[in-house]
């Protein structure tokens, strides 16, 4: 399998949207990595309909420690691709 696979499109070229979209993902990581507790606002404010009390929902301080290592993570990998894509 080639490496380049996830950014390239069927001409073998990289796709002009991917850049942008990437960018977006690098944003949402950071966001998660300094700030969890907006990304658990937003999300709480989308349980409305069926979650009786959404504040009820709020991760502990280790539940926002292990978003801000999947955050690293992600971006790490967000930035792997986003290199590999430019």
């Amino acid at each position: 399998m080639n490496p380049d696979t996830l950014t390239q499109t069927a001409s073998g070229t990289s796709s002009p949207v991917l850049i942008p979209i990437l960018c977006l993902f690098l944003v949402v990581g950071l966001i998660q990595v300094i700030r969890p507790q907006l990304l658990w606002r937003l999300n709480a404010g989308l349980q409305k309909g069926w979650v009786k009390d959404p504040d009820a929902t709020e991760p502990t301080g280790k539940g926002y420690a292990m978003q801000r290592i999947t955050g690293v993570v992600f971006l790490a990998v967000a930035t792997w691709m986003l290199i590999r894509a430019i």
